[in-house]
C-alpha cells in the first residue's frame, strides 16, 4: 500500500501490474512470491486498519523527532488543528453518508508547525461537526493551539485552558465581550487594539468564567479586519496574529497531500479499505520525512518524492540518489500556483 502511494498508482490492478512486472525482485522486497488481485482487495477488506494507524504513529514520533528545531519565532510546541473533507461517491462508498446524495469523510489534523508533520490524525463522518474533533485532542502544557472560528466552542477551549495550555482562535461576528482594561501595542505593526476582559452571554461566561484577551488586527494585504481570542496573556499582540497566521501551514498540508499522495481516488470501498488507504498516504509523506532529515537533504518533501517514486526499485543507495541530482530547476507545480494568503 505504501508502495502504490509513493510510485502514484491509481488503482489496485495498477498497483499489480506495476509489482509484478517486477517479480524477480518481490520476494527480496519482502512481498512474497507472488500477489494477486483479489488477495489485496481480500486484505484491504479485512485486514485491521489499527495497523496502519498504529504504524502511522510510530512514523510520526520518529520524524517529529529528526525535523525538531528551535527556529520557530515563538519558543515552544506550536500546533494548528482543522479539517478537510474527502468527498465519496454515496452510491458506492454506502457508509460514508454525508447530505442526501452525497458521500464523505473528514480528515482531522493536529499539525506540528515547528516540524511540518501531522502530530494527530482522526478520521470522522463527513456529517460530524468539527468541535466533536476536538475532544479527542490531548493538550500538552505549555503548547500552543491554533484554531479557525468554526471552532470557537467556550467549553472545549477552556478546557485547552485548565490543562495550562494555550489558544489562539478566530472570534465569531456575534462575539459578546466586557473590555475591562486595555494593553499597549504598537499602532504602527496593524494592531487596533488589545483588551482583557469576559465574556457577557449567559451561556458563554458559564463554559468559559475566567479573562480573555482580544485581539483586533488588520491586515494591509488583504485589506480585512481579523478578531482573535487568546487565553495567553504574556506574548505581544503582534505575536498573536502571527500565530494565527500559522494556521495557514495545515491548508497547505491537507492540499499537498491531495495533490500529490492518493486520498482522492481509493482502492477498495469499504470503510477499512479508505481508513488503510488515508493512513498509508500519512506513512508515506512520514518516511520522506525522516529520509529528508536524517541524510540531511536539503530538498524539499515534492523533490524527495519524486525521486524516490521513480528509483523504488533501483539498487543505487537513496543518500546517493538525492544528492547527485541537480534540483535547481525543479520546481513543486502546486506550491507554485498557490497564493499564500495567510489568513
Amino acid at each position: 500500500m505504501v508502495f502504490g502511494q509513493l510510485t502514484n498508482r491509481d488503482s489496485l490492478r495498477d498497483l499489480i501490474v506495476a509489482i509484478n512486472a517486477h517479480s524477480n525482485k518481490s520476494y527480496h522486497l519482502g512481498f512474497g512470491k507472488s500477489i494477486t488481485l483479489s488477495n489485496m482487495a481480500k486484505a484491504n477488506l479485512n485486514r485491521n486498519s489499527k495497523i496502519f494507524e498504529e504504524f502511522a504513529y510510530n512514523l510520526i514520533a520518529i520524524a517529529r523527532e529528526a525535523r525538531s528545531n528551535d527556529d520557530f519565532q515563538i519558543k515552544g510546541q506550536v500546533y494548528a488543528f482543522d479539517s478537510s473533507t474527502i468527498d465519496l461517491c454515496l452510491s458506492v462508498f454506502w457508509w460514508a453518508k454525508f447530505r442526501k446524495n452525497k458521500g464523505g469523510i473528514k480528515l482531522n489534523t493536529l499539525f506540528d508547525i515547528n516540524t511540518q508533520i501531522p502530530a494527530f490524525i482522526h478520521i470522522s463522518p463527513a456529517s460530524v461537526h468539527d468541535v466533536n474533533a476536538m475532544d479527542f485532542l490531548f493538550y500538552e502544557i505549555g503548547a500552543y493551539y491554533i484554531f479557525d472560528r468554526g471552532y470557537v466552542d467556550y467549553s472545549r477551549l477552556f478546557k485547552i485552558n485548565q490543562h495550562s495550555a494555550f489558544f489562539v482562535v478566530r472570534a465569531k461576528g456575534n462575539l459578546k465581550f466586557n473590555r475591562m482594561y486595555s494593553r499597549k501595542y504598537d499602532k504602527t505593526s496593524g494592531i487596533k487594539s488589545d483588551q482583557i476582559g469576559k465574556l457577557t452571554g449567559y451561556y458563554d461566561s458559564k463554559d468559559y468564567p475566567e479573562k480573555l484577551r482580544r485581539v483586533k488586527f488588520y491586515d494591509k494585504e488583504s485589506d480585512r479586519t481579523f478578531i482573535f481570542l487568546t487565553n495567553n496573556m504574556e506574548l505581544s499582540a503582534e505575536q498573536v496574529a502571527f500565530l494565527y497566521k500559522q494556521r495557514w501551514q495545515v491548508e497547505l498540508f491537507f492540499k499537498w497531500i491531495k495533490q500529490h499522495l492518493k486520498i482522492k481516488a481509493f482502492w477498495g470501498t469499504s470503510e477499512n479499505a479508505v481508513r488503510i488507504q488515508i493512513y498509508s498516504a500519512i506513512i508515506a509523506y512520514c518516511l520522506v520525512a525522516i529520509i529528508g532529515a536524517k541524510l540531511e537533504i536539503n530538498r524539499s518533501t515534492y523533490e524527495i518524492l519524486q525521486v524516490l517514486g521513480i528509483s523504488l526499485l533501483d539498487k543505487t543507495p537513496v543518500k546517493e540518489l538525492l544528492k547527485n541530482v541537480n534540483y535547481k530547476d525543479v520546481k513543486d507545480p502546486f506550491y507554485n500556483q498557490l497564493s499564500l494568503n495567510l489568513f
